[in-house]
């Protein structure tokens, strides 16, 4: 039995994390400067001239299977609602309740970051990544026509509401 673990994401573990969603035909095929983005906001909290009590509008969060990084969750405060960006586990560790976990654990700590909502687009046709979603109570809010290219498809825009 390997061991999981989930962990915010550090700079070191960008390789892999670019590495993981370029083999995830589901993943936001994000650009090289996208990744470094994820973790400006570390070098600005090293800096305590920077505003000390305000947290990072994003949120990385890796999962670890017998030490090595096989998925990853990304999520980003929009004013007073979240979302979640993306979202990508490797293919040998897919099937394997990981993705439930990253999810489960993004939503942990935007609730104890006082959030109220969380809502994500998704290709209309990934039904893996819906059934997952509906687990966790994400429902069906609208439609953006045409939002994804390569196919082009419809996205879902799916929404999560704090009990």
């Amino acid at each position: 039995m390997s061991t999981v673990c989930i962990r915010p994401a550090e700079a070191t573990d960008l390789p892999r994390l670019v590495e993981i969603a370029a083999h995830s035909a589901t993943a936001a095929q994000w650009n090289q400067a996208e990744y470094v983005k994820l973790f400006a906001a570390d070098e600005a909290e090293a800096q305590p001239e920077a505003n000390p009590q305000s947290q990072s509008p994003r949120i990385a969060l890796v999962v670890e299977q017998s030490g090595n990084v096989v998925g990853f969750i990304v999520g980003r405060q929009v004013a007073d609602e979240w979302e979640i960006e993306n979202i990508a586990v490797t293919g040998a560790a897919r099937r394997c309740g990981l993705g439930s976990r990253l999810v489960g654990e993004l939503l942990d700590v935007i609730r104890s970051r006082g959030g109220k909502s969380v809502f994500l687009e998704v290709r209309e046709s990934n039904r893996a990544a819906r059934s997952l979603y509906e687990k966790w109570a994400f429902l069906e809010v609208g439609r953006r026509k045409m939002y994804y290219q390569d196919p082009t498809e419809d996205a879902l825009v799916l929404k999560f509401i704090f009990p």
